[in-house]
């Protein structure tokens, strides 16, 4: 019984399989260069990537639960596809997707219309899998956190609806005990989503207000403007990434990033403690600088 962990390098993978280890499964690591691969002992390793059919054939070898996680890549979603029918044929029934919070809303973004089509998928193969929605993680302001130190300005297009921001590592974490609990059940489980959110809704200007808490010295939200904020991305990032995120901060100003009645209360339960806050976080951040 082998749990195979795709994006098994990058920040929630390799964070999964450490929860994995910990707990005492057996792990597989999907890499595309092993040479670079850096695992605990006993994890094994299989070269492959999701566009190369024959390598995913023989990493899905032998697997009883996968762990797919799709990087944001402009065939993310051919990616998944491919992973998916790959692992169906290979037998595998027990399987947790990392998708996104509210796809079925944000229609328009391209990186949020792909994992809703994969879900789609999953539902209509009636595949079993637990779809994990996680809303902003918390870590992708590690990006702008020398505006923030630099400037005295929060820069991301929040807006006054507000977003559940949750910490990469609560993700990290219930993605293994959600496999856990897929390979150790005695039958394939049906397919469960789980929102997952931060313990509190913050807006842009809560966000700041807390920054300026933190570093003790005001810093303000100036984060409405999406036009400004596609054109700083596109220094550091491709063209068609820099507008799927400026196209998500505009369903941040719209729609904002909302939990659901009981989602906090739910991952409280399954993480048997509370979630990790922004405020943790941006207290860590500032220390660590």
């Amino acid at each position: 019984m082998t749990i195979l962990v795709t994006g098994a390098t990058g920040n929630i993978g390799a964070q999964v399989i450490q929860h994995l280890v910990n707990r005492g499964a057996d792990v597989r690591a999907l890499v595309r260069d092993p040479s670079k691969a850096n695992f605990p002992a006993g994890v094994a390793v299989a070269k492959g990537e999701f566009l190369d059919v024959d390598s995913l054939r023989s990493a899905f070898e032998g697997v009883s639960t996968l762990f797919l996680l799709n990087a944001v890549v402009p065939d993310e979603f051919t990616q998944a596809l491919i992973a998916l029918n790959v692992a169906r044929s290979a037998g595998i029934e027990r399987i947790v997707y990392l998708s996104v919070i509210h796809p079925d809303v944000y229609v328009n973004v391209p990186h949020f219309a792909g994992k809703f089509g994969v879900e789609r998928m999953i539902e209509q193969m009636r595949m079993h899998a637990t779809i994990l929605r996680p809303a902003y993680f918390m870590q992708n302001d590690l990006m702008i956190k020398d505006v923030i130190t630099g400037y005295g300005v929060y820069p991301m297009p929040v807006g006054d609806k507000g977003l559940a921001m949750i910490d990469a590592r609560d993700i990290a974490e219930i993605a293994a005990l959600e496999l856990l609990r897929r390979e150790q059940a005695a039958q394939p489980l049906p397919t469960d989503r789980i929102n997952l959110v931060g313990p509190d809704t913050l807006t842009g200007t809560d966000i700041a207000a807390i920054w300026s808490d933190v570093l003790a010295r005001p810093i303000s939200y100036g984060g409405g403007d999406t036009a400004a904020f596609e054109q700083n991305l596109n220094q550091f990032m491709p063209p068609w990434m820099a507008y799927d995120m400026r196209m998500m901060g505009e369903r941040f100003l719209i729609d904002g990033m909302l939990p659901e009645g009981g989602d906090v209360e739910r991952l409280t339960t399954l993480l048997g403690r509370p979630l990790r806050s922004y405020r943790a976080f941006a207290s860590e951040t500032a220390a660590s600088s």
